[in-house]
């Protein structure tokens, strides 16, 4: 009688397909249709993002964004439980001005590396709370400010420590708080824009100049111009003068009026309202 056999199972690895791993959400949304919490919200928004694209004009190495979506985890994108920054910078990165979103695993899994939150009433607790632990222990994020644009003494800001987590940035004399991240002073600032003239949130360089709109660095060229044009005017008016006050004597040295305007570059006319002086 000859020995029992059995027949091995079939390998449940060879037959089987290999596992892929659950892939993202490709249905994202990037604007869910809730505007800001005020118009002076939307212009402080705008304000920082413009003036940096301004300061920033010769770079490509950035994408600077504003109440975008940023999409980090594949539940929180099913979930669309999250709105994105009211203003956040990433740095190393191609500046594509038509990205919608943020979203974190086309992006190579960077993060935002500075967040600024626009406080108001009802999200204040949000923004000081889950958001800034989120901003924290998640995205790393490694400066956060906040401001409530109708609070001028509202600003507060943290930068990370890789051991403690946020750290409260100390304020300068000024009121400002350093953005490391950035190399830019962040602080208020009191003017119009817009037609509303209040404290804004701005950015100040390390020399502290306030970082500056296109359109203020336009007016700012404009008012150099003019004030070169005037001390120009200014000067060639004293030389002027100078030349006129110069004709009684030439006068009492015996030259003529002719002579004496061809000397100093003046009119027979000007020289002869010296002489009856």
């Amino acid at each position: 009688m000859s020995p029992e056999t059995t027949q091995a199972p079939p390998n449940s690895t060879t037959d089987s397909l290999e596992w892929q791993p659950p892939m993202p959400p490709t249905d994202l949304i990037f604007d869910d249709g809730e505007p800001l919490e005020s118009n002076r919200h939307r212009v402080a928004m705008n304000l920082l993002i413009r003036s940096l694209k301004y300061q920033w004009a010769e770079r490509t190495d950035f994408f600077v964004g504003g109440n975008m979506f940023v999409y980090y985890s594949s539940k929180q994108a099913r979930n669309r439980d999250f709105k994105g920054p009211d203003f956040f910078v990433v740095l190393d990165v191609e500046n594509d001005p038509t990205r919608l979103g943020w979203v974190v695993w086309e992006e190579n899994g960077r993060y935002p590396d500075v967040i600024v939150e626009l406080l108001s009433d009802s999200t204040q607790a949000q923004d000081l709370g889950t958001k800034k632990r989120l901003y924290e222990q998640v995205f790393k994020t490694k400066d956060y400010f906040v401001f409530h644009p109708f609070k001028v003494n509202s600003l507060q800001g943290w930068h990370l420590d890789s051991d403690k987590g946020y750290q409260p940035i100390t304020a300068n004399p000024q009121g400002w708080l350093w953005c490391q991240t950035l190399g830019l002073w962040v602080g208020t600032w009191n003017g119009l824009v817009e037609n509303d003239d209040t404290a804004w949130l701005r950015f100040y360089d390390e020399a502290g100049n306030v970082v500056l709109l296109p359109e203020e660095a336009q007016q700012q060229r404009a008012n150099q111009e003019q004030q070169r044009a005037d001390a120009q005017q200014q000067q060639a008016n004293q030389e002027r003068q100078a030349r006129l006050n110069a004709v009684p004597q030439l006068l009492e040295m015996g030259l003529s009026v002719e002579q004496i305007a061809q000397a100093l570059s003046l009119t027979v006319v000007e020289v002869e309202e010296m002489r009856r002086q």
